[in-house]
């Protein structure tokens, strides 16, 4: 890299850091608008870089900043600087992660987090795992290996059986989405009913099941969610791996997008009690662990089934080492990059104690807001108590014009959610960066800012 280029980079890196503090929720435009204040457009000509610098600058100017601790809008947000440095460090070294001669150490460091997270589950010497794009495809490679074990001609010459899964009605919409991918089809998805934290009924599950087998379907595959996207409830995995042990060819995911750091916590980890009894589990530390977009772990207790379902042959690509270290041979992708990185220098920095202290840091800053919210009347609490996710309401303002009036008045952004009939204002506690002073900082400003804009101007 070139003196100009370092210095075009740094200067856009103090760009963004510069707007984060000092328009931390830029006001949201249309395209239209869009359009006009930026310079969006291809051109003939090339720009110079001090002409690239002005215009990108001010695309840095106009973009949602999702690391500032006003951001609370999504199921990640922060960034920790030495997992930033690692995603940078993995597109300089533009390693693709899917044979050993290309990737070289950097598949032993992917390898080394994903033992990690075995050893953490306790799954056994039989284990592997990869990477994935994102939480939706970790769900669809468990989905898909589920198919593949139910019925093993599926993969070679289409399938012979009316499968059915299982998945509770808070759940993930990827679980709909990906049964149609895999050719099961959406509606071959059952939807359990949840108690009113948001977490399956064990006896609907089952009563499902017996209703479906003695339809002559063929169930193959329960999700089970640990930390659901809205309320950020955990079914019971336990229970929920009793009813298979009546079902042995049904595949058990836990689909730990969300809420599966807590494999990290000694504190919190049996939230997701009877996970080593699963077939495949999940973790997104770009959510908990504010490991930079996107890095995505699945891990299987029979390690074969990876290969099962996803190896292909290909002599011009896999021409070193054994399978196990060419990734490639377990993805649903041919060239991918290397996402490891970037978490391995973030765990190097903290150590376990330190990824523990993430963890139990935002749970304590939940607790520490549901807390708040239950010692003021004018809030009305409806999230669980052992959860990231704070969902409440404010002096019964709908929340949908709330949240949409707090971003486009440039104050937050944070979104909202609903269960059941309620819907509420969902505030994700996921930044390992923000503070009980933050935090209280975002109910002092939302109090007054509904008292200016709700109650003043209706008096």
């Amino acid at each position: 890299m070139s003196p100009a280029e370092k210095d075009l980079l740094l200067s856009l890196i103090d760009r963004v850091v510069d707007r984060e503090q000092a328009d931390p929720v830029p006001k949201p435009q249309s395209p239209e608008t869009y359009h006009s204040l930026l310079d969006l457009d291809l051109n003939d000509k090339g720009l110079d870089r001090e002409q690239l610098l002005a215009v990108v600058s001010s695309l840095i100017d106009q973009t949602p900043k999702t690391s500032s601790t006003r951001f609370f809008n999504q199921l990640f947000g922060g960034r920790e600087e030495i997992a930033t440095i690692g995603d940078m460090l993995a597109v300089m070294l533009n390693t693709s992660m899917y044979t050993y001669k290309v990737a070289g150490p950097m598949v032993l460091v992917e390898q080394v987090i994903i033992k990690e997270i075995i050893r953490r589950i306790n799954y056994g010497a039989e284990a592997h795992g990869t990477m994935t794009a994102g939480g939706s495809m970790t769900n669809l490679k468990a989905m898909i290996m589920a198919r593949d074990r139910r019925d093993t001609k599926w993969s070679e010459t289409g399938g012979t059986l009316q499968l059915v899964g299982y998945t509770s009605d808070c759940s993930h919409y990827s679980i709909t989405k990906n049964a149609a991918l895999c050719g099961v089809g959406r509606q071959r998805i059952r939807r359990i009913a949840t108690d009113d934290r948001g977490r399956m009924l064990i006896n609907a599950l089952r009563q499902q099941i017996a209703e479906d087998k003695a339809a002559g379907l063929h169930p193959f595959f329960i999700n089970a969610t640990a930390g659901t996207t809205v309320l950020g409830a955990f079914d019971p995995i336990d229970d929920i791996a009793d009813v298979i042990a009546d079902h042995p060819e049904i595949w058990l995911h836990v689909d730990g997008a969300y809420c599966g750091s807590m494999i990290w916590s000694k504190q919190h980890v049996h939230l997701i009690k009877g996970v080593e009894r699963s077939d495949s589990f999940s973790v997104n530390p770009h959510k908990m662990l504010s490991t930079p977009l996107s890095t995505s772990f699945i891990v299987v207790k029979e390690g074969k089934h990876l290969y099962d379902s996803f190896d292909e042959p290909a002599s011009y690509l896999y021409q070193t080492a054994d399978d196990d270290l060419n990734p490639g041979k377990i993805s649903m992708q041919c060239g991918r990059r290397n996402d490891a990185l970037k978490f391995w220098m973030l765990y190097k920095e903290k150590g376990h104690e330190g990824i523990e202290h993430m963890v139990d840091h935002q749970m304590a800053l939940a607790k520490k807001c549901r807390d708040y919210l239950e010692a003021h009347p004018d809030y009305h609490l409806y999230s669980c108590h052992q959860s990231v996710a704070v969902c409440f309401n404010y002096r019964d303002i709908p929340p949908t014009t709330l949240c949409n009036d707090l971003n486009r008045d440039g104050e937050f952004m944070v979104g909202y959610g609903s269960f059941r009939d309620d819907y509420f204002i969902r505030l994700v506690i996921v930044n390992a960066d923000n503070t009980w002073d933050e935090l209280k900082t975002f109910f002092d400003r939302l109090e007054a800012y509904v008292a200016h804009k709700y109650i003043e101007s209706e008096a």
